[in-house]
């Protein structure tokens, strides 16, 4: 009795821990691209099935593709679950993308050593300009001591100046940004001057900054802490108040499946160029030196992974025809050798296109320098070493087979007439061949093969072939 009196305890005293609520964690860590909104999607719309308390959103990123990050804000304002967003741990940062993301969430967190900001649109020519026409905002007066700045006549010109340099397009990207980041702004009642300003003047700020200027609305040094500050608060979602109950609850670690990895990794704009140069590298192998087809199997399908990231890429087709080409003036370079001019410009064109395939300044979506670096001499140095020894070699008479025979010579066994119905036999290798010629020749005297027609020799006698020659080689140094 006594025994059963102590499981009762233990099963008492474990009913907590088993009735506790698990919150959903999901981190993102690094650039935000097609891979990883496919992820949180995904899970922000299981979400809404299982019903977790909250979900947890850790961030610490440069910034990433505006279509990719308009899916996640889409999906976080569907959302009926409140999403808390936290930029952790110390350290990280939540630049460009990070930002429009932190402003979407329903409550916005940081820990200190962190900071927000700097998320104005790039194109392919740098930062979209900013036009300096608008009024100054509330941050901006409280920075000058209240002071109004006025416009100056030369302001005005400046000013002038660069709204006419900048473009159409560039001045319809950076409303839309604005309007965009300040739409969310309103909708979580956060300071929608400051984020204009993140996006027009890609200001910036510590923890400590953004929540005293109403951009964030919790500072905690770390989840415990987050979950103490969490416990109680109350926010608007949808037509209801939630408030919420965090003090008790462990967190449930979301990881991407399998398929949401291999997305990660292949739209990794490093992995695509390398799976790309793969693929081209193993179907030139296979084309020049026909084999097994291992080359060129591994070839299609390192090309075809590689098309696959670059649809999930913002890709430069005069990036991707300048790589071309430079590949195929380093295969000239093996080809005809041409004291390094094809060679050269190969190399040129090959970094051109490397630098310009990728449609976007962010540093995150760009090649990196040690890898185009690499790839160009390794390109050049297989090119110019490699395929022509594999041409020479396609060039060396064979050493087997049929072809092998021709020209060698051989001992005639029986006499061989000219236009003799019966073909006469001659010895060549130790073997004994029927052999017909257009020469009379005698058993015993020396012969050449000539050529093979179904098992049957062309011969004639070695003394005419070796004076045929002398006659070639005489008039070619007449020449």
């Amino acid at each position: 009795m006594k025994w059963r009196g102590v499981v009762l305890l233990l099963l008492m005293l474990s009913l907590p821990v088993l009735a506790q609520e698990r919150y959903w964690q999901l981190d993102i860590s690094g650039p935000i691209g097609s891979g990883t909104a496919d992820f949180i999607v995904t899970e922000l719309k299981q979400a809404q099935v299982e019903q977790p308390p909250f979900i947890l959103l850790t961030l610490d990123t440069p910034g990433g593709l505006y279509s990719a990050t308009r899916d996640i804000i889409s999906a976080m304002l569907a959302s009926t679950i409140p999403v808390v967003a936290y930029v952790a741990p110390s350290g990280a940062r939540a630049a460009s993308a990070g930002t429009y993301i932190m402003y979407a969430s329903h409550v916005a967190a940081m820990a200190l050593g962190t900071h927000i900001g700097a998320a104005t649109p790039v194109q392919l020519g740098g930062a979209i300009p900013s036009s300096s026409t608008v009024q100054p905002t509330v941050a901006q007066a409280n920075t000058s001591d209240n002071v109004t700045p006025t416009a100056t006549e030369d302001d005005t010109d400046s000013d002038k100046s660069a709204a006419d340099n900048s473009t159409a397009m560039e001045r319809k990207t950076l409303n839309d940004a604005i309007a965009y980041i300040r739409s969310l702004a309103q909708l979580r009642e956060r300071n929608a001057d400051w984020a204009e300003l993140a996006v027009r003047d890609a200001a910036t700020l510590t923890a400590t900054e953004a929540l005293a200027q109403n951009v964030i609305e919790l500072l905690a040094a770390n989840q415990p802490a987050l979950l103490l500050a969490l416990d109680g608060r109350e926010i608007q979602l949808g037509d209801t108040r939630y408030v919420f109950a965090s003090s008790q609850l462990t967190p449930e670690l979301r990881q991407p499946d399998w398929r949401q990895r291999f997305i990660i990794i292949i739209s990794n704009p490093n992995i695509t160029y390398l799976l790309m140069l793969v693929g081209i590298y193993g179907l030139l192998l296979e084309f020049y030196s026909p084999g097994f087809g291992v080359a060129g199997v591994t070839g299609a399908i390192c090309l075809l992974l590689a098309i696959m990231g670059m649809q999930m890429l913002p890709f430069n087709i005069i990036g991707l025809a300048l790589l071309g080409l430079g590949l195929a003036l380093m295969i000239g370079e093996g080809m005809a050798p041409s004291f390094g001019i094809l060679g050269g410009g190969g190399l040129l064109a090959f970094a051109l296109g490397s630098l310009l395939l990728f449609d976007t300044p962010d540093k995150a979506f760009r090649i990196a320098w040690p890898i185009i670096t690499a790839f160009a001499l390794v390109s050049l140095g297989l090119m110019v070493v490699v395929i022509r020894m594999i041409i020479k070699q396609r060039n060396i008479q064979p050493v087997s087979g049929h072809q092998a025979m021709i020209g060698l010579e051989g001992v005639a066994l029986t006499d061989i007439a000219p236009n003799m119905l019966n073909a006469g036999y001659v010895m060549v290798q130790g073997e004994r061949w029927r052999a017909k010629s257009q020469h009379h020749i005698i058993a015993q005297q020396t012969i050449m093969v000539l050529a093979i027609n179904n098992l049957t020799l062309n011969v004639a006698p070695a003394a005419i072939q070796y004076a045929g020659k002398q006659a070639a080689d005489k008039q070619e140094e007449s020449h």
